[in-house]
């Protein structure tokens, strides 16, 4: 669907995407196809052009930050170090898209990677290892801790081990992070909200994301049930909105387990028909942490199941309508710059 851009002037850090190439490793999953992975068979090539493609579509995106995937391991550095290589990659796509020559967008150019923090004290020598890949870029990490009972909700590519947050040896590792000033980044599910409520409280000082808005689920043993989980999920919010060393990305509504919408990918719908959809999540979300500590997100290229990325952000565009320069300055580009430490792109 092409529709007219909204606010193409209003400056964009889009402060989570992928880049991958996952060809192989969908031919690895049987048929029929879990609605995530299915939702990625169109996308299974993504990389510096698309990613391109989608930055110069019209919406001010000056600059985009990077999240971790899974992609592009190096198996030669070892089990543990061989999420380095997926930072050596990105960092070459920053460096190609700094060169200036694809547009004044500066894609990259924040970077999360991975570490597995149930290494404990010993991820210190992954954590160094990745900002020496990329040390004007490296950001933190993300470890997904996203876990259900029903393993229909998330298919075969995840499943952390339930309660991983809480996990001693975990936060041996995840204490690592603070002692190099890194960000964390956390994907979980909506029932799991509490897990990360309680690894903010107990690192108050750790800068921590919760990526996607918690990511309510509409999928398998949840599918019907958004509305009667809804105060649920809102009263988490609401409590992890008072650890102040929490910020929310505002997206991943789009995924499949989100079932909004429920329909395929890149469905058709138009951006009004998606910001009625979202607006209950995000402005939730809003309310309770602020613009201040709120950061819109494109998520892509998974929330292409629902959403077109100019179709996106127009959806967000109509959301923040009412809102002030502030504080739509804050949504799209300042909230995310200074979490990320990228603050010298607004300059």
């Amino acid at each position: 669907m092409t529709e007219e851009i909204l606010e193409p002037d209003l400056p964009i850090i889009d402060p989570h995407h992928h880049l991958w190439d996952l060809r192989g490793m969908l031919s690895m999953f049987p048929e029929p196809r879990h609605h995530f992975i299915a939702g990625l068979v169109d996308n299974a090539h993504y990389t510096f052009d698309q990613l391109n493609a989608h930055l110069t579509s019209g919406h001010n995106i000056i600059a985009t930050v990077f999240m971790e995937c899974g992609a592009f391991y190096n198996g030669a550095y070892g089990d543990a170090l061989k999420p380095v290589g997926e930072v050596e990659f990105v960092n070459g796509v920053a460096a190609q898209g700094a060169s200036g020559l694809y547009g004044p967008g500066r894609p990259c150019a924040g970077i999360v990677g991975h570490a597995d923090l149930m290494l404990g004290s010993k991820a210190s020598e992954v954590l160094d290892a990745l900002h020496a890949a990329a040390p004007r870029r490296f950001k933190g990490i993300r470890h997904q801790g996203a876990w259900d009972a029903d393993p229909e909700v998330l298919g075969p590519p995840f499943h952390a081990p339930e309660g991983l947050y809480r996990d001693a040896t975990f936060r041996q590792g995840f204490a690592e992070l603070g002692k190099r000033g890194m960000t964390f980044d956390a994907w979980v599910l909506e029932p799991q909200l509490p897990d990360v409520i309680d690894l903010a409280r107990a690192f108050p000082d750790q800068p921590i994301c919760l990526d996607h808005c918690g990511t309510p689920l509409g999928v398998a043993a949840y599918k019907g049930k958004l509305h009667e989980r809804f105060d649920a999920w809102r009263h988490n919010i609401h409590e992890l909105a008072k650890c102040e060393n929490v910020v929310v990305k505002l997206g991943g509504l789009a995924m499949a387990f989100c079932a909004l919408p429920e329909e395929g990918p890149a469905a058709g719908f138009g951006s009004e028909h998606l910001a009625a959809l979202w607006r209950p999540y995000i402005e939730t979300c809003i309310e309770a942490f602020g613009p201040g500590r709120a950061m819109f997100e494109s998520n892509y290229p998974v929330d292409y199941w629902g959403a077109d990325y100019a179709v996106l952000w127009n959806a967000f565009k109509r959301l923040t309508r009412s809102a002030s320069a502030d504080e739509k300055g804050a949504l799209y580009a300042g909230t995310a710059a200074r979490f990320y430490g990228l603050e010298e792109l607004l300059a």
